[in-house]
């Protein structure tokens, strides 16, 4: 998607840091959401910290509201009443408020930092500026992990070995949803990765992706929630499943489970930054100012130090260093790291957010045969 290239009108906001905005000022307090956790906790120590310390008097306190982003922000617009300055959300709801209007359009060259070495940060984010109103911070996947002790003597190298239960018997857990399930069966079926959302978009399709899925239908254990995979794994329930790349990196590292990543075929998605909509210009600069500061090469990369997701921006990945408490090097344990991103699957939000409500209705009745 070409991002814009002019700014709002409305607010007249030169964007730099430090500098005199509007009607000369910008506003001291900020209200940020996010998803709590060990998430929030390394946005506050990569991007927050230091920008309070690097800016005097200005305050900024947590909602972690995140998952409810846009109910909320609907709500407070048709209030008149926007008390969010800005809001961590995935990309696909960062696209569907930008399409309502209750994001800020962003025009990333003029109001983003550009990298170390002058390249621009539209060319810095690539692809992964999804929308005219989406900063994004981090690029997660979801992936396989798998038990190294039951898998015998040739560990799974492909995303594939999810449906040979021959080689590889046992149970596998996967996310109760058709997203990602479907397009790795088709994959897994033959069809090119290029050509997965054509063949997924048609009845024809959606049945050979639920055919696929059948074949391993008694193997699996259906999974909500992100910590299910590494228990199921951890107990020993499945000898492989799906589950965010974060969660079986903490159980690999962390608690030292016999568990190892299966990168191939990761689906990659997106986190990152919107602005509201309806703020005063005060707020709004503030706003901006923190998006261009929190969203550089280095603070990509110090959030790096705190969790296992790859930042979004390719001028950070260099930077990466090792993690703040565990002093092991995070560059192999990204799924944007060369080893690790050979072969990735980039999740396409437009399909679903067209497709979605279809094929859940589909893959849902096909879960209850």
């Amino acid at each position: 998607m070409k991002l814009t290239k002019t700014l709002l009108a409305s607010t007249a906001l030169t964007v730099a840091s430090g500098t005199a905005f509007a009607d000369g000022h910008m506003a001291s307090d900020m209200t940020l959401v996010s998803w709590g956790g060990a998430y929030q906790a390394s946005q506050q120590n990569a991007y927050v910290a230091p920008y309070i310390e690097n800016n005097s008097g200005v305050t900024a306190v947590w909602d972690e509201s995140s998952a409810e982003a846009v109910a909320k922000l609907r709500a407070m617009n048709e209030a008149g009443n926007v008390t969010w300055d800005v809001v961590d959300v995935v990309a696909a709801d960062a696209i569907r408020l930008c399409d309502e209007g209750l994001a800020l359009e962003i025009d990333a060259d003029e109001q983003l930092a550009a990298a170390p070495d002058g390249t621009s940060a539209s060319d810095d984010f690539g692809d992964l500026l999804v929308s005219d109103c989406f900063i994004p911070q981090i690029v997660y996947s979801t992936t396989f992990g798998y038990r190294t002790d039951l898998v015998g003597d040739t560990p799974p190298t492909e995303v594939c070995a999810v449906f040979d239960t021959e080689t590889y018997p046992g149970k596998r857990s996967l996310e109760k949803r058709p997203i990602n399930n479907m397009e790795w069966a088709l994959l897994c079926d033959g069809v090119a990765k290029e050509d997965v959302y054509d063949v997924l978009g048609t009845p024809e399709g959606q049945d050979q992706a639920l055919a696929k899925l059948d074949t391993i239908k008694d193997d699996v254990i259906w999974w909500s929630a992100g910590a299910d995979t590494p228990q199921l794994l951890a107990d020993g329930e499945v000898i492989m499943g799906s589950t965010y790349n974060g969660r079986l990196f903490a159980a690999i590292e962390e608690q030292k489970q016999p568990i190892a990543m299966l990168w191939d075929a990761q689906v990659f998605d997106l986190d990152g930054w919107i602005i509201p909509t309806g703020l005063s210009p005060e707020r709004e600069a503030r706003a901006l100012d923190f998006i261009k500061f929190a969203t550089d090469t280095q603070r990509l990369a110090d959030q790096a130090k705190y969790i296992s997701y790859g930042p979004a921006r390719a001028s950070s990945a260099p930077l990466v260093g090792q993690h703040a408490e565990l002093g092991i090097d995070m560059a192999p344990h990204m799924p944007t790291d060369p080893d690790n991103a050979k072969n990735t699957f980039l999740y396409n939000y437009e399909f679903w957010a067209d497709y979605r409500d279809d094929i859940d209705a589909k893959f849902q009745a096909w879960l209850a045969q």
